[in-house]
């Protein structure tokens, strides 16, 4: 004898809500473990094409692996090295910077003095005061042990990502073996629709960031700002969150171009540029090579990039994305959960079933 249940569905929105916190949670606590796990995996599923097609050429497993996990280093390595070249270019004029704000800083003072009818002596000493406590709040204990932290999380992802590669089938058996033998096509499915999720976000945002740091560069090199690589290098890295990223990546350049340009005119021009940019990146290169990948609409999409920042910083706000992305895909493929599925998707209705559901009822009154 079979016995169904009837679950209220106030106590399964509740479970829904209960496990998710719980699952943020736990991942707040061990995001020091974790965050170098995920992006390891996302990082192995993007390289796993390259090592297939090495290994379907005779080439061994091991081998294969490590030739791909060494190239993928060597790569970080060469952008790094680039950027730290125009970073020390940078540091040499620092000087020359530190002066020109503090000339910056006088004229603010006194046009602040004059506009609000406030003493010169009193916004110093407010300014002052701030930087002291900024400076007294700064632990170099504490930025010491995270420095030390984060060179340790660097040093073992291409471990965490040889790894991965290498027990793909243990992991994928392990997780069949979670489900009944019935389950295993839609498991397969959902693997498969994540793997290429996963795949085609990275490569298209990674073609996104080369187009719009090539964009920047040569927007401030034709508008004459100092170290136009490197802004525009950093502004395309800083573009890749999600909505707020941009915004973030137009204050660096027009700060420099304010500090290092006599004219407010360049920092205008700059500012215009980079909307103009912006204006290209979010109507033509988002839609088409990143947003066509990831079916995430704009209000879920900026409110999990909020709660990634509240739980882990920088990094859960470029995870959140692909993270969601992967979350609607497996409840696209439970019945119970395709609600949710499609409140997380970009579809939207022409018409609502809820006006369509309130005539019905109106005719039925009448």
């Amino acid at each position: 004898m079979s016995i169904s249940y009837n679950i209220p569905f106030y106590f399964k929105v509740s479970a829904i809500f209960l496990c998710a916190f719980f699952i943020v949670f736990t991942f707040y606590l061990g995001q020091q473990i974790l965050l170098p796990v995920v992006f390891a995996t996302l990082i192995a599923i993007l390289l796993n094409p390259v090592v297939d097609f090495l290994i379907s050429r005779k080439v061994g497993k091991i081998l294969s692996i490590l030739i791909v996990v060494i190239m993928a280093v060597v790569v970080v390595i060469g952008v790094l090295y680039i950027v730290s070249s125009q970073v020390t270019m940078l540091k040499e004029t620092f000087p020359q910077l530190k002066d020109k704000f503090t000339i910056t800083r006088i004229n603010v003072v006194t046009w602040l003095a004059d506009k609000f009818n406030v003493s010169s002596s009193s916004i110093n000493q407010w300014i002052n005061k701030t930087e002291s406590t900024a400076i007294q709040n700064f632990s170099i204990g504490d930025k010491l042990t995270a420095v030390i932290e984060l060179v340790l999380e660097i040093v073992l992802l291409p471990v965490y990502v040889f790894l991965i590669l290498f027990y793909k089938t243990l992991l994928l058996d392990f997780i069949l073996k979670l489900f009944r033998s019935h389950h295993h096509p839609a498991v397969t499915e959902v693997l498969m629709n994540t793997k290429k999720i996963i795949q085609s976000y990275l490569v298209g945002l990674f073609i996104e960031m080369v187009i719009v740091a090539t964009l920047n560069s040569l927007g401030l090199f034709i508008l004459g700002i100092d170290y136009a690589l490197i802004l525009g290098i950093v502004g395309a890295i800083i573009n890749v969150i999600p909505y707020i990223g941009g915004i973030v990546a137009i204050a660096l350049p027009m700060i420099i171009a304010f500090v290092t340009k006599d004219s407010i005119t360049s920092t205008i021009l700059v500012f215009l540029v980079y909307i103009l940019i912006q204006f290209i990146d979010n109507h033509y290169l988002i839609p088409r090579i990143v947003a066509s990948r990831v079916r995430v609409n704009a209000l879920v999409a900026i409110i999990v990039v909020l709660i990634g920042n509240a739980v882990c910083g920088v990094a859960g706000m470029f995870l959140s994305i692909p993270v969601t992305a992967i979350i609607k895909v497996i409840f696209d493929h439970i019945t119970p959960l395709k609600p949710w599925g499609f409140l997380l998707g970009n579809t939207v209705p022409t018409a609502s079933r809820f006006a369509f559901v309130q005539r019905k009822r109106k005719s039925t009154l009448l």
